[in-house]
């Protein structure tokens, strides 16, 4: 054990930097669905068990995975969107409620970040 580990030991035991299941998430490209606010993917800048932050977030409003024979929006976060999605702009977004996380592949990132913002008819 080096020193490094002897001060992140002691960071989780005393309680000044305690590792949680949410930290894992943190800086990680996601897929959140949640109860009142639909389907959203950004970055995950914050979160616990009451909410969270996301930065660039674009709603999918209409999303079909770029691969037909994935389906929901796990096919979206594993393959990314086909053209006929709809997306919302990129903004910062507080979700406070129920939600779930999907992590997206690189793919699917670079998919739903380049996707054409969906205009107003």
């Amino acid at each position: 054990m080096n020193i490094n580990d002897l001060i992140k030991l002691a960071e989780v035991l005393d309680g000044t930097k305690a590792t949680t299941l949410h930290s894992q998430f943190v800086g990680k490209y996601v897929i959140v669905r949640s109860r009142n606010e639909g389907i959203n993917a950004g970055k995950v800048v914050d979160l616990d068990e009451t909410g969270i932050v996301l930065e660039d977030a674009r709603r999918l409003y209409y999303h079909e995975p770029a691969e037909k024979d994935l389906s929901w929006y796990e096919g979206v976060a594993v393959a990314g969107l086909s053209q006929n999605s709809k997306v919302g702009a990129p903004v910062t977004k507080m979700l406070a409620e129920d939600y779930s996380i999907t992590v997206c592949s690189c793919i699917a990132e670079k998919s739903i970040r380049k996707a054409k913002t969906n205009e107003q008819s």
